[in-house]
């Protein structure tokens, strides 16, 4: 049995919290930034697990043909209510380990799934061996590290005792955050090349007064954008990504 979250019967409620807030507004602007350098050129994008498709829409906009998937039926109905513009979308369910045609694509786009499956690296090392050559992986997962620091300033020590494990899993909250370093680690011995590194969040979800995370969000995103690359910091966004090339 496949133990992987999908979000059927909650799709509405996903979406609004992942894109009705600061959080998901912050998290998709600075995913756009970073890809941006490598849409220079038409290519052949798959977007696997892509939700409602705010980010394949972006792709698409830039005049790429992509491919949606996901595994939730729901979330998919609202993705074909918004993208029905775009002659050069194809949508698809389907679930990550059943898409046989990676190869055909230039560019992957695999954004916060990773923390959604049972087992995550196994996703990784799928997606590897079956990307051609020379093919590139836009990869942004939940950070584990980033989550630990998060719930230390919040005095959630019973909580960072436990291993950050809860009987009862919300429906909402990521199942497998994964530790960013070992994430890499695991990339580079797979036999990607790290083309680049950068913290997606780095400053917003630890801002004592959280009522800045709306009025100064001009001003945050500057912030973000200036040292999301930039070690220290980068490793403390409460998502990391990773553009990593197949050699």
């Amino acid at each position: 049995m496949n133990n992987d979250r999908i979000f059927d019967g909650i799709a509405e409620k996903f979406s609004n919290n992942i894109y009705g807030t600061t959080k998901g507004k912050l998290r998709h602007t600075l995913l756009c930034d970073v890809l941006s350098p490598y849409l220079t050129t038409p290519l052949r994008a798959i977007e696997i697990g892509g939700g409602t498709g705010v980010m394949t829409a972006h792709i698409a906009s830039m005049g790429h043909a992509v491919t949606l998937t996901d595994a939730s039926k729901d979330v998919l109905e609202q993705a074909r209510a918004v993208l029905g513009e775009f002659d050069n979308i194809t949508i698809k369910q389907q679930y990550l380990q059943a898409i046989e045609d990676l190869a055909n694509y230039d560019l992957v786009v695999c954004h916060a799934v990773l923390e959604w499956l049972e087992a995550p690296f196994d996703a990784i090392d799928f997606i590897f061996h079956n990307m051609r050559p020379g093919a590139c992986l836009s990869l942004s997962f939940f950070n584990q590290d980033a989550n630990l620091f998060a719930n230390a300033i919040y005095g959630n020590f019973d909580y960072i005792a436990k291993g950050m494990k809860v009987k009862k899993q919300v429906r909402l909250n990521p199942k497998q955050p994964l530790s960013a370093m070992r994430v890499v680690e695991h990339c580079e011995k797979l036999g990607f090349e790290v083309l680049e590194k950068a913290g997606i969040r780095c400053f917003h979800d630890y801002m004592r007064d959280t009522s800045h995370q709306s009025s100064k969000f001009d001003d945050l995103l500057a912030l973000e954008r200036q040292y999301h690359k930039t070690e220290p910091y980068m490793w403390l966004g409460k998502y990391f990504h990773l553009m990593l090339k197949k050699l």
